[in-house]
């Protein structure tokens, strides 16, 4: 689970998605971002929750700018507490519900150190009855196969490097092909295709992180080339990953 503080001023993010959760607040100033078709504005008091796979971005609402906390929540953390319900979803983006801002604070406090993996599980726990609560229920199927949909995305996990099709993916789960995209993107958030995407961006960010360059990560996750990484990139993030890269390097100084 990823944790964030950042400050922009001006325009922060360009459009983009990702395949987690963005949840958090704003602590000081206008935090704008057109989200579901219109301009949204969160000010210090409220939470924000992005949806998986929502199109979005970011920029300042006045000219001090703003300063925000975050946390990008893999649905499949959360499916260990919703036991294959379908996602929570908050229509706007934006809630005042107290219940969501507590259990956000429990894991936005503290960016300085690592939480117990207990404190985080508990946590994580509490976030997705809190989601559930406020976002209600939605109309739809409700006969999902979880089980089916989990077998799909570990063998997922465990082939990044492999070419997968959907019909691998069927066998794999025990359910028809069609049901398991359904089921899939209901209980993750998104599509098969973008959860293997997003895993490999993931290990990008990872071996970049930690030194490699930019072609040797993109081949390792099962790039074509670094070109084809980068255009995935920017659409899943905002920013390429150069800019990425000098941001990071910038918050360890």
């Amino acid at each position: 689970m990823e944790r964030i503080e950042a400050y922009f001023s001006g325009r922060g993010y360009d459009f983009h998605r990702h395949d987690t959760y963005a949840i958090g607040r704003t602590l000081a100033g206008v935090q704008s971002f057109h989200y579901r078709g219109e301009l949204r504005h969160s000010l210090p008091g409220g939470s924000i929750v992005l949806h998986p796979d929502e199109l979005h971005d970011g920029q300042a609402g006045n000219r001090e700018g703003f300063r925000y906390r975050m946390i990008y929540v893999q649905p499949a953390l959360l499916q260990q507490a919703l036991g294959g319900r379908p996602l929570p979803y908050i229509d706007t983006g934006l809630s005042q519900d107290p219940r969501l801002f507590h259990t956000i604070d429990a894991l936005l406090r503290g960016m300085d150190r690592h939480l117990d993996n207990l404190e985080e599980e508990d946590a994580l726990y509490d976030l997705a009855q809190a989601m559930s609560a406020v976002a209600g229920t939605r109309r739809g199927r409700r006969a999902f196969d979880f089980a089916a949909a989990e077998r799909a995305r570990e063998f997922i996990l465990a082939s990044l490097e492999d070419n997968l099709s959907l019909d691998q993916l069927a066998a794999v789960s025990g359910n028809d092909r069609w049901s398991l995209s359904r089921d899939f993107r209901a209980l993750y958030g998104t599509s098969p295709y973008r959860y293997l995407t997003m895993r490999r961006l993931e290990l990008v960010r990872r071996l970049a992180a930690g030194g490699a360059d930019l072609a040797s990560a993109a081949a390792a996750a099962g790039f074509a080339d670094q070109s084809h990484m980068t255009r995935h990139f920017v659409r899943a993030y905002g920013l390429p990953p150069g800019a990425w890269l000098r941001m990071l390097k910038a918050r360890r100084r």
